[in-house]
């Protein structure tokens, strides 16, 4: 099996994502024996951000660095334990590599879908050899 960087560039759908990583000089981190859950934004969450965003991030090394590692979190954190986490519908606060909490919380009539501040993972738990990798519909923008 892969790693979560190996994993993001065969999915082909997180170029932005994979970029800003090795920019950022994390790449190396992320293939290391982890476990690392990437709450992993899309191209098409990326390209939702303000017009300039993206580009400034490029700019300012250590605000991209903040960025992606608040998509990070330590420890092996599945969706599905996201779901178990949140029973009764509760709002969970989850630290952060960045060091700030992100929100995980269930969504939904049945409540089988969770949401990450204001994102909702669109694909859960993509696994990778040293960790997994939800799909989330925005990018986390830390505090």
């Amino acid at each position: 099996m892969s790693d979560i960087v190996d994993v993001a560039v065969s999915a082909g759908s997180f170029r932005t994502l994979v970029t800003a990583v090795k920019a950022a000089g994390l790449a190396e981190t992320l293939k290391g024996p982890g476990p690392f859950p990437v709450f992993a934004p899309s191209d098409e969450a990326f390209s939702r951000l303000p017009a300039g965003t993206v580009d400034g991030l490029w700019k300012d090394l250590p605000k991209l660095r903040a960025v992606l590692t608040y998509h990070v979190v330590p420890g092996k954190v599945l969706a599905a334990d996201a779901l178990s986490m949140t029973a009764g519908g509760k709002e969970v606060p989850v630290k952060t590599v960045q060091g700030s909490p992100i929100r995980v919380r269930p969504e939904g009539m049945l409540r089988k879908k969770v949401r990450v501040n204001d994102a909702t993972v669109v694909t859960p738990d993509v696994e990778a050899s040293n960790g997994a990798i939800p799909v989330i519909d925005q990018v986390l923008l830390p505090p």
